[in-house]
This record gives structure tokens, sequence and C-alpha cells, in this order.
């Protein structure tokens, strides 16, 4: 889950972004997504607090262990880090 908002319309806003999270949580689960800060390349259209705000904001609806998954946890595993 990176590259959102560098693709996103100049003045974009989370609930422009909000399908495309769905679809991708729909598709592969919160056990297979992987979030990525895209920076620095995410300072061409946000910085990365608001990128990291609006992430927290659309995965809302998941649960804690979830969350983490996207967040870390699947990178650490797929990583093994």
């Amino acid at each position: 889950m990176s590259g959102l908002v560098t693709e996103a319309s100049g003045d974009w806003q989370e609930r422009d972004l909000q399908p495309y999270v769905d679809h991708i949580l729909s598709v592969f689960g919160a056990s297979r997504v992987i979030w990525g800060s895209d920076w620095p390349v995410v300072n061409l259209a946000a910085d990365y607090g608001r990128w990291l705000a609006t992430t927290d904001s659309l995965l809302s609806t998941l649960s804690a262990l979830q969350r983490q998954q996207v967040m870390g946890l699947n990178a650490q595993r797929f990583y093994r880090l």
C-alpha cells in the first residue's frame, strides 16, 4: 500500500483513496498487505505526517491486529526481519 498519494490528484482527500484501500484489502486481506511510506517521493504530494495520519484513518475499520499486520508485522514476516 504505497504510492497512492503520489498517483492521486494534487488536491486529494482521504475519501479519494478509500475505495482503493478497500479494494486492496478485499483482494489480498490484511494479512498480505504491506504499507509503504513512499518517502521521499510522497513529499511531492503530501508530507509523511499527513500520509501516516491518513493511513491511520483509512485502516480504522480493521482490528488492532490487522492494522499492526499492515503497518509492519507483514513486512517483518515477509522480509524475515
